[in-house]
């Protein structure tokens, strides 16, 4: 399902996606670091007033993005994970 169900850290950004014949896309690697304990669906988040302004909800196909502060410590309240 379009849902978030983890944390992953950026370890090396941006290079030529390796399985694009093409050339056209580029992929990142990652590193795991923690499983919400409930999912947060792309649906829920599109509900929410506060994280309209995501670039997310625009492009729901969007894997990795920024994501400002504020904005964070929702959807880690929505995943059941309470960051203080």
């Amino acid at each position: 399902g379009k849902e978030i169900v983890g944390i992953v850290e950026v370890i090396k950004t941006a290079f030529t996606d390796p399985t694009d014949k093409e050339k056209k896309f580029v992929a990142i690697q990652v590193k795991f670091k923690k499983t919400f304990k409930k999912p947060v669906s792309l649906e829920n988040i599109k509900k929410n007033r506060d994280l309209k302004h995501l670039a997310l909800v625009k492009q729901s196909r969007l894997n990795v993005m920024p994501i400002d502060t504020k904005s964070w410590k929702i959807i880690l309240k929505m995943g059941s994970i309470v960051k203080k």
